[in-house]
């Protein structure tokens, strides 16, 4: 029984590392879902080589929580191991080894259960993310809140093809902005980024765009089409996006 407490709250242990951690790197700008999976690939020490994990690298806050969690890992993981062994040993040889099995299988669901329910993560993030802005001196910008992701709003990534609205225009013909939609940068086929791109950039097929954007104009935008179609569809965005602001209240319309 003792084998199976010390497996439980090791697996609890190595769930809180990985929340904590988790966090951390989403008070210095990654989505939750990237924060989630360079988190568990750092305790766990499988170390996937992407763009995006060097973006992780790059940064000094975000590399020392990516070294503490590998540092972490390397005994954590070990620990489990050994101890799940152990635990498996003692259950073999108890006088009660269904009850065990019982026990250990029950406890292995419901930390499952908490790892997996988003009420538990909701919750418990927020623990989380008090105690490392009142303790830590990390330099957290929670950017879900300052872009308003959560209220239509969405940074996406779109691939200019042949044949699209967008394909041949520069960014002053385009004129998005008066649709509501913001161009942060531009991934060009060959490698280069341009960042807060000027009105005379031109899109050209194959780039990829970074836009901040209400969810529904982004798919629009996406599906939009060259010639008299795409035009009609611009102005529409155009005129629904004036509506908009004289809705709110903006004292520029």
């Amino acid at each position: 029984m003792v084998a199976i407490v010390s497996l439980m709250a090791v697996l609890l242990l190595a769930l809180l590392i990985t929340r904590i951690g988790s966090a951390a790197l989403v008070l210095t700008g990654l989505s939750h879902e990237s924060a989630r999976f360079q988190a568990r690939s750092a305790y766990t020490g499988v170390g996937f080589t992407t763009t995006e994990s060097e973006a992780v690298v790059a940064h000094p806050v975000r590399r020392r929580i990516i070294m503490l969690l590998m540092l972490l890992g390397n005994v954590g993981v070990s620990t489990v191991i050994a101890t799940l062994i152990v635990s498996l040993l003692n259950t073999t040889r108890s006088e009660h080894w269904v009850l065990d099995i019982v026990l250990m299988v029950a406890g292995a669901g419901l930390i499952w259960a908490a790892a997996t329910s988003c009420w538990v993560e909701r919750r418990l993030n927020r623990v989380i993310t008090w105690g490392l802005r009142r303790w830590t001196r990390l330099e957290v910008h929670d950017y879900v809140a300052l872009l308003q992701l959560q209220h239509g709003y969405a940074v996406s990534e779109m691939k200019v093809q042949a044949g699209d609205w967008l394909a041949g225009k520069n960014l002053r013909q385009a004129a998005l902005s008066n649709e509501g939609v913001l161009v942060l940068g531009i991934q060009r086929t060959g490698g280069a980024y341009i960042g807060a791109p000027r009105g005379d950039s031109t899109i050209e097929a194959g780039d990829i765009l970074v836009l901040y954007a209400p969810i529904h104009r982004l798919a629009e935008l996406d599906q939009r089409r060259a010639g008299p179609p795409g035009e009609e569809a611009h102005h529409e965005a155009v005129l629904e996006h004036r509506e908009e602001l004289a809705d709110d209240g903006d004292p520029s319309r």
